[in-house]
């Protein structure tokens, strides 16, 4: 059978790896060997060096990487490092025990020279450096490396289940894949086994120290003994010879053990920064120019003080003064760069955003439209616009107890030079033609200047008005009229069309983030009765109820209750709404009156019969059904429109009461005629408050 190209291809890799295996398990047994056999001197050069070469190997590593799970195999690394030095160590004992005698040399050229330039041919020298370095290799920086580790291993651990129910939590929700959750897990176990690792990593360089001392002193005491008694020589050169190779042995040792140590408390101590070690302090030791400045007139201080050399001092200072000159303006300039790439993107975003075809299918929740021409006379000052539009959206925020949505102010050439649309949901709900250079005077029932004008009505409540020029605006002032221009014309309208529309502007998202804000216990009430009782569209629906008539919603604590207390008894929406306006009497009536005085226009007797005869009931006597003649709603809309209309002639602001079943189906044939005249029942006079009969419809 022949092989296929994909055998072939694989089978260097796959003999690649099993070199690689073999040639790692045999360099761990030259180690191993290493503590048995004797090594020529050669051979002790070459390992020496690669001790040092090692450790400085994994001293830039620990400087360079991101975050310490990338070194993840620092531990096992010291470990072979350690074991290394150590057989070396044997193997240059041995070579000063057997050989010290035919000088410096005797171990290897890399001994005799670390016991010259370190020791400067004195070992009284050597020994002092020596025990120097394994101070502050074992009191320094690996014990407090190791107790890093140690902390790190602890909290890593007790922190490993909230972090599992993170990702959990995550991937239930959506937040993140399978994939993602795998690999987080995988990561959080290699955190935990890293720092439980480190943890006892440290003890091998905290053990080799210890054992470089037995080392030394065993190699100093017996090389002078095998001096003196095997090869004749005499005490002081048996001392001075087994002393300085025993010593610089030593120091060939513990360098590369101070740089593993370094390493090692480098990586530990680097903990949830992210970036390389150059990064990471530099960056934050310069973020705060203020602290160099402070540093550098301490250095100039010290500068001339008597007695102390100034120009390492001024150097200093003066470096310092620099770099913080210089750090703001290199942060002012890369953070512009940051934000001109990010203007860049936003802007690439948002233009294929507009030329996608998603973006045609969105509509504005509420859009104001002018024409060209008029155009540029509302919108030449579109900060005005904007500012009065904002005091608009706070007012209704404030009346009616949630946030209308933004208003998009546009142009477009299908529409009337002179006019303008408003509309919802992308659909025209109201049209008007304005008069650019004219004032529009409303003058309602009343007496109309005396100015040359055209009688109009005015587009957001229908009274009667008069468009005059705007020159005639002073007289008609004196007049005692007062002229409206056209963007007050506009946004009264808009201003009246949007409390016309409020229920199609609370949307389901802004229920949400009302009941978002509500505080815990009202929270936990809504947890009660939402949904196993009414749902979240059935709430959305008793809202929507209540802003039809202009209720507001502001008290949604009181709201609330009322819904709790109802919805085991009943659960369609106007039953509920009904309950609802019962309870919240107080605030329709405050909101209704003027100067604490409700004025009331009452049905008649008769009225009230015949629309409670029209109730049809079932068995518990809930209302199912109105059945009335139409004659009789004929009959009744020009009976309450007369009677409507007398007392809006006088001027009086009022409101129709009824019987609490019958009120609904009045509503419903009131508004027709007078959208924002307000219809109560009995039920929803509060106590307390001043009523005034204005008559009955009858």
């Amino acid at each position: 059978m022949k092989p296929t190209n994909a055998t072939l291809a694989a089978t260097p890799a796959v003999e690649r790896k099993s070199l690689n295996d073999v040639g790692f398990a045999l360099g761990i047994v030259a180690i191993l060997a290493v503590l048995f056999l004797p090594i020529p001197t050669v051979l002790i050069d070459i390992g020496l060096a690669m001790s040092v070469a090692i450790s400085v190997l994994i001293l830039m590593v620990a400087l360079w990487i991101q975050k310490p799970l990338e070194f993840s195999a620092f531990p096992t690394i010291l470990l072979i490092a350690t074991l290394m030095r150590l057989a070396l160590s044997i193997a240059t004992t041995r070579l000063i025990l057997a050989h010290g005698n035919e000088g410096v040399t005797a171990a290897g050229h890399v001994i005799a020279g670390f016991s010259q330039f370190v020791m400067s041919g004195d070992f009284v020298i050597g020994i002092v450096v020596f025990l120097i370095l394994v101070t502050v290799n074992f009191l320094v920086i690996t014990k407090g490396a190791t107790r890093i580790a140690e902390v790190g291993a602890r909290f890593t651990l007790d922190a490993i289940p909230g972090k599992q129910m993170a990702i959990d939590a995550d991937l239930s929700a959506g937040l993140i894949d399978d994939k993602e959750a795998q690999r987080r897990r995988r990561e959080l176990e290699e955190e935990s086994a890293f720092f439980g690792s480190m943890d006892g990593a440290s003890k091998f360089v905290r053990g080799e120290a210890i054992a470089s001392l037995i080392t030394i002193a065993v190699n100093i005491f017996g090389g002078i003994i095998i001096g003196t008694t095997r090869h004749d020589m005499p005490l002081a050169e048996a001392a001075d010879v087994f002393t300085r190779l025993s010593v610089g042995d030593g120091l060939v040792s513990q360098i590369p053990a101070l740089i593993v140590s370094l390493a090692a408390g480098l990586l530990v101590s680097k903990g949830g920064t992210r970036g390389s070690a150059e990064q990471a302090i530099l960056s934050q030791l310069g973020a705060y120019p203020r602290a160099l400045f402070v540093a550098a007139a301490l250095m100039f201080g010290f500068a001339i003080v008597p007695g102390l050399p100034a120009l390492p001092f001024m150097v200093l200072g003066g470096v310092m003064a620099f770099i913080g000159y210089t750090i703001p303006r290199q942060l002012a300039a890369k953070q512009a760069a940051r934000e001109e790439q990010q203007r860049q993107q936003t802007e690439k975003q948002a233009r294929e955003t507009r030329e996608s075809v998603k973006e045609s299918l969105r509509v504005a929740e509420l859009e104001l439209v002018v024409g060209k021409q008029l155009a540029n006379a509302i919108l030449r000052s579109p900060t005005e616009l904007s500012h009065r539009v904002g005091k608009m959206r706070r007012k209704f925020a404030e009346q009616y107890g949630f946030v209308i949505p933004d208003v998009k102010i546009s142009d477009d050439l299908g529409v009337a030079a002179k006019s303008y649309q408003i509309r919802l949901y992308g659909t025209a709900i109201a049209n008007q033609e304005l008069r650019i250079g004219e004032l529009l005077v409303v003058t309602g029932d009343g007496r109309k200047p005396n100015v040359p004008g055209d009688e109009v009505r005015e587009p957001a409540f229908g009274l009667p008005a008069v468009w005059v020029s705007e020159a005639f605006a002073s007289e008609v002032r004196r007049d005692g009229f007062a002229p409206v221009d056209n963007l007050s014309v506009v946004l009264t309208h808009l201003a009246e069309v949007i409390r016309n529309n409020l229920p199609q502007l609370l949307s389901y998202k802004d229920m949400r983030s009302l009941l978002d804000r509500l505080e815990p216990e009202y929270k936990r009430l809504m947890e009660e009765i939402c949904p196993s009782q009414i749902s979240y569209s059935g709430l959305q629906a008793v809202l929507k109820l209540l802003l039809a008539e202009r209720i507001s919603i502001r008290n949604l604590k009181l709201i609330l209750e009322a819904v709790a207390e109802i919805v085991p008894h009943a659960r369609r929406s106007e039953q509920v709404a009904e309950h609802v306006r019962m309870r919240i009497a107080q605030q329709i009536c405050g909101d209704l009156a003027t100067n604490g005085v409700l004025n009331v226009l009452r049905l008649g007797n008769r009225w009230d019969l015949a629309f409670h005869q029209s109730l049809k009931r079932d068995g518990k006597g809930d209302v199912v059904e109105f059945d009335i003649d139409p004659r009789l709603v004929e009959q009744f809309g020009t009976e309450a429109s007369a009677a409507i209309r007398e007392r809006l002639r006088q001027n009086h602001s009022f409101v129709v009461v009824t019987a609490p079943d019958s009120r609904p189906y009045v509503r419903m044939i009131v508004e027709r005629m007078f959208p924002s005249l307000p219809v109560l029942s009995h039920v929803e006079i509060a106590r307390g408050v001043e009523i005034k009969s204005l008559g009955s419809i009858s």
